[in-house]
């Protein structure tokens, strides 16, 4: 069967540094994602006066990207393999940018919340091929450096976000938050059409029958345990709401894993998971998004409400952990290439667990702007220093031949990881502020629910810190 993919520029083609061409649109798609993901962060204040809404309502801007990203991801995974990389990660690009539109046009939370999600499919349409592109088209001696860039580029539109968000919020209003990433959607498709190869494999894979069964029962084991963990603020623990979406979600996913052993071509590889070193990388990547995305959820609402930063200032100083994050990066995947994976993961979560406690202990009283800063940045440092080896480690550890379904499988975790550090976050925060009755004031009492609320972060950290020292590998563990 005839591929249906748009060639590559020939003249790009031939050129030496083609491999490098590839591996920077896949970093386009990255940075936008990211850039996306923590603009919205520091918006949220404003949406929640904006809107007249509590933490509450105004939380489900972020999570429903998060979810519908989730719960596209392994589907859109699977059809791309299928019918080859191209189309559809330049689909997601147009997808993506058309939301972004319509996001800046929405009258009410509702229609913010709904375009949210159409955003998200056409984010996990990018996710599901960012890493597995990246993966297939770099030699694996260079796949190391690769991935240190892919995580700078995230860690750079992590950096601008805080900033145009601020810039944004202050001059034009928090429509233009969603439109600022048009011209870079646009921009990434032109060179993703011109540069992206035609997928080696895709005739040969369309012959392949799609999991259905496994798709339909995967959404829900994923949305239900969401819906759950975002609810453990509004919900009693004992309530039916409550004990009928976990145990629905628990349900799903016994009978999704049930399903996929037994599938001839599954949705998602269940069998990356026996191994062991795979295993406790995935959870590094889960751990790792948590903390920094729970981290950017809980220091916004600090700054803005609790210390009434003006949204620019707060984009300056949140800025703080994303620029130490792209710094180290290259930095960990080079020190995880020579000293392993393990030691350099495990020494950039103790550098995290160090600046959560410090931030709890000592640095938010008026005086302590210099503490809190080093500390946001020792954070940072930590997370550059753990995410970039992980991510090569957990991909590494994958038997030969299944690279880029461990790629996937990465991208999904940081989803998860993404979805679960704002969920846990934003629910801690709605009981600490429920117990102050501090939900609709602002200074020193919301700033301590903020500093309670760090402490799930530690709780991250030190699970992160315990998956990297259970990875058994050598030099690539």
């Amino acid at each position: 069967m005839k591929s249906l993919e748009p060639p590559p520029l020939r003249i790009l083609e031939r050129l030496a540094i083609h491999p490098w061409l590839i591996v920077g649109v896949t970093c386009a798609g990255a940075f936008i994602g990211q850039l996306d993901a923590s603009i919205v962060q520091l918006a949220l204040p404003a949406l929640a006066q904006g809107f007249n809404v509590k933490v509450d309502s105004v939380r489900w801007v972020a999570i429903a990207y998060l979810l519908a990203f989730a719960c596209s991801l392994a589907v859109s995974g699977r059809v791309s393999e299928m019918m080859g990389r191209k189309l559809p990660y330049l689909l997601g690009f147009a997808l993506f940018t058309l939301a972004s539109l319509l996001c800046g046009r929405a009258e009410t939370l509702e229609q913010l919340v709904a375009l949210r999600a159409l955003q998200g499919v056409g984010g996990g349409l990018l996710g599901a091929n960012s890493m597995t592109i990246l993966v297939s088209s770099v030699p694996a001696d260079n796949r190391p450096h690769a991935i240190g860039w892919f995580t700078t580029a995230q860690a750079v539109g992590v950096s601008l976000g805080p900033i145009a968000g601020g810039l944004l919020l202050d001059g034009l209003g928090w429509r233009w938050i969603f439109w600022a990433a048009v011209p870079f959607g646009l921009l990434a498709f032109a060179l993703g059409w011109l540069v992206l190869p035609r997928s080696p494999d895709a005739a040969r894979k369309s012959d392949e029958t799609f999991d259905v069964a496994g798709a339909v029962l995967l959404v829900p084991a994923l949305g239900l345990g969401v819906l759950a963990l975002t609810q453990v603020s509004v919900w009693p623990v004992a309530s039916p709401a409550m004990l009928a979406s976990a145990g629905a979600s628990v349900l799903f996913l016994v009978l999704f894993l049930w399903r996929e052993k037994r599938a001839r071509w599954p949705v998602v590889d269940v069998a990356l998971f026996r191994a062991r070193d795979f295993s406790m990388g995935f959870v590094g990547v889960v751990m790792g998004y948590a903390l920094l995305y729970g981290m950017l959820f809980l220091m916004s609402f600090a700054l803005v409400k609790g210390l009434d930063n003006s949204a620019r200032v707060a984009g300056l100083k949140l800025a703080t952990i994303p620029v130490l994050l792209g710094l180290l990066a290259p930095l960990g995947a080079r020190l995880g290439a020579r000293f392993t994976a393990r030691r350099t993961g495990a020494a950039g979560m103790a550098l995290c667990l160090v600046a959560i406690l410090a931030l709890v202990a000592i640095s938010f009283g008026p005086d302590r702007l210099v503490v809190r800063l080093v500390a946001l940045a020792l954070f940072g440092a930590g997370l550059g220093l753990f995410l970039a080896p992980n991510s090569h480690a957990t991909i590494d550890a994958a038997p030969a031949g299944h690279a880029a379904s461990a790629g996937g499988l990465v991208n999904l975790g940081r989803v998860l990881g993404s979805c679960l550090g704002v969920s846990a976050a934003s629910s801690m925060l709605s009981w600490r502020l429920g117990l102050s009755r501090a939900a609709d004031t602002m200074g020193p009492a919301f700033v301590e629910a903020v500093a309670g609320s760090l402490l799930v972060l530690a709780a991250f950290a030190v699970v992160a810190g315990a998956a990297s020292l259970a990875v058994r590998g050598g030099k690539h563990p």
